[in-house]
């Protein structure tokens, strides 16, 4: 409880920043819902079969995985606030469609003919009968969807667009459980306090109800903006992938970037979604620069020419990477530090040694009882699992597929026995596990470095100049342990940041 209470302490202003953030998105995919849902539920009342078939049509619409609807509107819409907005409507459209729907098909139909006995047009029976009549439905409805909305904008930060979502992430990633009970008992508060305000609309009049909603979109709107409404300067947007590395590596650049022009403004995104996420933030000028690494590009992010070199050294990986994505994508990949963070098989030394497994080779005499739990990428890459299924040929019968983070306190409870790590992940030294030898050579180099388009590194090159600074800096131990007094120390990433680079005299030392 103590540790509760410190960290709510110590993050109750991003806290209350993720809160407004979480509810600007839940209520205006909820306003655009009720546009669409409501106006769409009164044409259709009078024709029957059309409303059956947009109500299969919602209804199949709810059933997409949040995940899979996020990910299929990236390629159209990029990352962030909008794809959020899209999904949140979507899964919102059904419950307000359908008791607005209901509502209106129960009423009595004698009210329908005394209604229309007194002469009333069409638009004053709507308003002045029949929806004071439904709107305890709709309201119902209306709740509903907000409920829903509110659970799954959780989601949200997986793509950039904020919110409580990022509590939960965060949470997850570092193994802090006081981060993850933050943002999800946030998340539920929110929907009992929300819930309650439209219980409470529920028997009011059709006036009261709608003024209220306007009130309180307003205010939450104006605050959201107040707080994202920055100075007139340029803002610099450098977004991480998930975890304590990209989160250092981002916080690096912000120091030197700002050690170089105190006048620049730099906006940090971080945890902000997977590679793909990321890659296509920047293609959409979303974000200006984030870290990458040089197998990653060859892998996953560029088309590999089939002629091209496979046996390149540390120097011919970044160029290769650099020159394709250039060609492809007017991207430059800036020089790269020095440390390798590569993909690796770590078990429980106790194990290995117990079993004499040394190497990954030596897998094969085991696959059919080891237990792996990789990542979704490791899983699908070819210098992942495919890579070890054709050049190892080790087929591990139970493989299942868990978040980072998870698949270290999976493998510290037993529940699997080998996991693929990176070679600077702090959990390797913390959870006393041992990387195998890649004896078979198959996974490539691993070097990081900014990525950002040629149009951006031509514009700002003094942004260029000042990142360039980290290039051929930290070593594989210092990153280890950087993670490590972020992970386990719980360290905040921006000091440990700030600190190494101080120590190397990289910036200068006041913050």
């Amino acid at each position: 409880m103590n540790e509760l209470i410190q960290t709510f302490s110590e993050r109750k202003g991003e806290l209350l920043s993720a809160i407004f953030e979480h509810l600007a998105i839940s209520l205006s995919a909820l306003m655009i819902a009720i546009i669409i849902a409501i106006p769409l539920a009164i044409l259709l009342s009078q024709h029957k079969k059309i409303a059956e078939v947009a109500l299969q049509i919602t209804s199949i619409l709810q059933t997409i995985p949040s995940l899979a609807l996020l990910g299929l509107l990236i390629p159209f819409v990029g990352i962030g606030t909008v794809p959020a907005l899209i999904a949140l409507v979507v899964y919102a459209l059904l419950p307000i469609f359908q008791n607005t729907y209901i509502g209106l098909s129960e009423i009595d139909p004698s009210l329908e003919e005394a209604a229309d006995a007194f002469g009333m047009s069409r638009m004053r029976k709507l308003f002045k009968v029949e929806l004071p009549i439904a709107m305890p439905v709709i309201i119902s409805g209306i709740r509903t969807a907000l409920v829903l909305i509110i659970g799954t904008a959780t989601l949200a930060a997986l793509i950039g667009a904020g919110g409580l979502g990022t509590f939960i992430l965060l949470g997850i990633d570092r193994n802090d459980p006081t981060l993850t009970l933050i943002g999800a008992v946030s998340a539920a508060l929110l929907a009992i306090i929300f819930s309650g305000l439209i219980r409470f609309l529920q028997n009011r009049s059709m006036k009261t109800s709608l003024i209220t909603f306007v009130i309180l979109i307003l205010g939450i709107g104006g605050i959201f903006v107040a707080q994202n409404t920055g100075s007139s300067q340029e803002t610099i947007t450098i977004a991480g992938k998930l975890g304590s590395e990209p989160d250092i590596l981002i916080n690096m650049y912000k120091d030197v970037i700002e050690d170089n022009d105190s006048d620049v403004n730099v906006e940090l995104k971080t945890n902000f979604g997977k590679t793909s996420f990321l890659f296509s933030a920047l293609e959409n000028n979303q974000i200006d620069i984030y870290p990458e690494f040089t197998g990653t590009v060859l892998e996953s992010l560029v088309k590999v020419p089939e002629n091209s070199p496979t046996d390149l050294d540390e120097n011919g990986t970044y160029q290769e990477a650099n020159k394709l994505l250039q060609n492809q994508f007017k991207m430059e990949l800036l020089k790269p530090m020095a440390y390798q963070n590569t993909y690796a098989l770590a078990m429980r030394k106790s194990q290995a040694d117990e079993l004499g497994i040394k190497t990954i080779s030596d897998l094969r005499n085991y696959e059919g009882t080891l237990k792996a739990g990789f990542t979704l990428e490791f899983i699908d890459r070819q210098d992942g699992y495919r890579g070890i299924q054709e050049k190892y040929n080790v087929n591990f019968n139970s493989v299942q597929s868990m978040e980072p983070a998870l698949r270290y306190q999976a493998i510290n409870n037993g529940d699997v026995d080998i996991v693929d790590a990176y070679s600077t992940d702090s959990e390797i030294k913390q959870y006393d596990l041992v990387p195998l030898e890649d004896d078979q050579h198959l996974f490539p180099y691993y070097q990081g470095a900014a990525l950002l388009k040629e149009s951006f590194a031509k514009d700002h090159p003094e942004v260029v100049k000042a990142l360039n600074k980290l290039a051929g800096k930290i070593t594989e131990d210092q990153m280890v342990d950087m993670n490590y007094q972020v992970n386990v120390e719980k360290k905040d990433p921006a000091d440990v940041a700030h600190d190494f680079l101080v120590k190397e005299k990289i910036i200068k030392g006041d913050k």
